[in-house]
């Protein structure tokens, strides 16, 4: 077998780009903050990191940019601390997948959105040159907004294909973009010209058939989920959904049902064998990442709001019907119903400060 010979970065194509730590990059990067538009340049900076691996530049585009914005992503990173990281970026597409497939410009923009931010996607067919212009001045001239470019390296000259990276600021005068290249490893951060990497967003994804964009992303001003954020990490996840959506509606119109019973027990029934796994592994992620002896007043917050609607949701007629079924045909101790009331206890626990495993997942 044949071994392959490493590599230190790559020589930057210049021009078409302009290296930001040259005297002419630092000369375009001062006259643009004079004018304005290198407003979340700062915020960038502070967060910006290498993809650690070399199809992650999507999801580090995204964890700088969510970072960048103060987004909290409401679970741990490591110890204590709550903080972005590619691998926790796993809610549209598993991360294996994108290790050895990359991402396409949709799953980023589904990322984004289910990570808590305002995402506003534009493939180059929906927009011009000047559209893409007007965007870009306006937020880089915020510190609430932040762009990230989806486009090929080749109109640019540079090596390699499809890439993201997010954009830094804007020069006026030039009609420059600044490119913070998260494949930091290849090529350093630098200014193109706008219609040229107009041009290299405006070409084709061969895995979809699309073509590539850019995205505005911000934050949401709204409270993310109450409860949770659905991960590809389990996989029994899938044959729930596809049970929700496809089976269960053949199986209400083939049978008879004249009550609420009958038709919860025809449901709990046909579940899919691994949906206690489901609910089970939901526990496990929620004690691993809410557990510990100190709580923010935004965790507390947080878990009050889980713990009212998890109740409610506790005392209702239905879920008493439900348990009820379950505890017919099986124990109580292993019944759903029993499994997810771990869930609304443990939290109750926390609040408390009083965190009890006497089941195995709390």
């Amino acid at each position: 077998m044949a071994t392959v010979s490493s590599l230190y970065r790559r020589v930057l194509p210049s021009p078409p780009a302009v290296d930001f730590t040259s005297p002419g990059g630092k000369r375009l990067f001062v006259e643009a903050l004079e004018g304005g538009t290198m407003e979340g340049f700062f915020s960038l900076a502070s967060c910006f990191q290498t993809q650690s691996e070399p199809a992650f530049c999507g999801l580090a585009s995204l964890a700088v940019v969510l970072n960048a914005l103060a987004i909290d992503p409401g679970r741990r990173w490591k110890g204590p601390w709550r903080w972005f990281d590619e691998s926790m970026l796993d809610c549209c597409e598993p991360l294996d997948k994108v290790k050895a497939q990359g991402i396409t410009f949709g799953k980023v923009a589904c990322l984004a959105h289910c990570s808590g931010a305002d995402v506003q996607p534009f493939r180059a067919s929906q927009i011009t040159v000047d559209d893409l212009r007007r965007h870009l001045i306006r937020c880089t001239s915020s510190r609430d907004c932040h762009l990230i470019a989806s486009y090929h390296r080749k109109p640019l000259k540079q090596t390699g294909t499809g890439h993201f990276s997010p954009i830094g600021g804007y020069h006026a005068g030039q009609d420059m973009a600044l490119i913070l290249d998260v494949a930091r490893f290849k090529y350093p951060p630098h200014w193109v010209p706008l219609p040229l990497l107009w041009e290299a967003m405006n070409t084709i994804d061969e895995s979809t058939g699309l073509l590539r964009g850019f995205m505005l992303i911000s934050r949401h001003n709204a409270a993310p989920s109450a409860l949770y954020t659905v991960s590809c990490r389990d996989e029994s996840w899938k044959s729930m959904a596809k049970y929700c959506v496809k089976d269960l509606p053949n199986i209400l119109k083939a049978e008879s049902l004249d009550s609420v019973p009958t038709l919860l027990s025809h449901f709990i029934d046909s579940l899919p064998a691994n949906a206690g796994s489901l609910i089970k592994w939901v526990v496990e992620v929620r004690r691993k990442e809410e557990e510990g002896p100190y709580l923010s007043k935004e965790e507390k917050e947080r878990l009050f709001v889980k713990e009212n609607v998890l109740q409610q949701v506790h005392d209702t007629k239905l879920f008493m019907i439900v348990h009820d079924l379950q505890c017919a045909v099986q124990t109580c101790e292993d019944s759903i119903t029993r499994i997810a009331a771990s869930v609304r206890s443990q939290g109750a626990s926390m609040l408390s400060g009083n965190l009890v495993s006497s089941d195995g997942f709390g």
